[in-house]
């Protein structure tokens, strides 16, 4: 098998307006296409970070994702950063709440989490 890398991970929010705003205005996302499914009654939105994608699905009807207790299924997404200290503080610029630094058992790096509107987990990871 010769897989390369992770090409994107999708998600489904059930306000496409606020998640997009979240994630190209508030995370700095870049916007690749957009597009409206009239056959679906939804929105697709694709965004770029680097050399990963990450697709949004603006699907009203969805039901709300299972956070606590965890679910099968996406965990959480995670953001490999230089420095946790400054994203977590421009992030409490932006209105947005991180949990506290802590480290990772395994890795040793520092880390946190937060939420994007639909309350899937984001991580930080330095």
């Amino acid at each position: 098998m010769n897989l390369n890398k992770i090409h994107h991970v999708a998600i489904i929010t059930a306000n496409y307006t606020e998640s997009k705003n979240f994630y190209v205005e508030k995370l700095g996302f870049e916007i690749i296409r957009e597009n409206y499914r009239a056959q679906r009654d939804d929105y697709k939105l694709d965004l770029k970070l680097g050399d990963c994608e990450l697709e949004i699905f603006g699907i009203k009807s969805a039901p709300k994702r299972p956070s606590y207790p965890e679910a099968c299924g996406l965990r959480h997404l995670a953001f490999a950063v230089e420095n946790i200290e400054e994203v977590v503080a421009e992030l409490a610029e932006k209105g947005i709440t991180c949990e506290p630094i802590r480290y990772d058992a395994f890795t040793n790096k520092k880390m946190t989490f937060f939420a994007d509107p639909d309350g899937l987990p984001l991580e930080l990871h330095e």
